[in-house]
């Protein structure tokens, strides 16, 4: 079976009534939880994204705040799934003034832990490559959005 592209996806709908889109989009979000969190955000928070920006913030702090941090491992370990958590929520949004305040945030978080990062080679990679991720979205914003966030991307340094 061939799936179709999202451009003939796009034209089928367009000719459905109203009350089938809505059964349609409710079976999508049937299926996938993935598909339920972004029915979500688009329908409650996608209006006030400062409000969805903080409510991840408090959501990131809370997982820094629960790192055990008897190995090195379980402190990569905890990193990973909080980055891989601020990411979905990257991927919902869309935006790149959300993208660059959730993994500078992220970033500030990270260079709080009370441990000595320089020692894993593996979280130094990872803290860089969030770094030049912030930098590429930098590129995509207005120069005055830039200045602001550059500042905070300079207070954090590079490590």
């Amino acid at each position: 079976m061939e799936t179709a592209s999202l451009a003939q996806l796009k034209k089928e709908l367009q000719y459905l009534p109203q009350p089938q889109l809505v059964e349609l989009i409710l079976r999508l979000g049937k299926y996938k939880k993935e598909n339920k969190e972004l029915l979500h955000y688009l329908l409650f928070e996608s209006g006030d994204e400062q409000q969805y920006i903080l409510n991840i913030q408090q959501e990131v702090e809370t997982q820094f705040a629960d790192i055990n941090y008897s190995s090195v491992y379980y402190v990569k370990k905890s990193i990973r799934k909080c980055l891989r958590f601020v990411n979905k929520h990257i991927k919902y949004a869309g935006k790149p003034e959300t993208t660059i305040a959730l993994l500078l945030h992220f970033l500030k978080q990270f260079e709080g832990l009370p441990i000595a990062i320089d020692n894993s080679t593996a979280l130094v990679n990872l803290y860089a490559a969030q770094h030049k991720r912030i930098e590429k979205e930098l590129q995509k914003l207005h120069e005055d959005i830039q200045y602001d966030f550059r500042k905070e991307l300079a207070r954090l340094g590079m490590r």
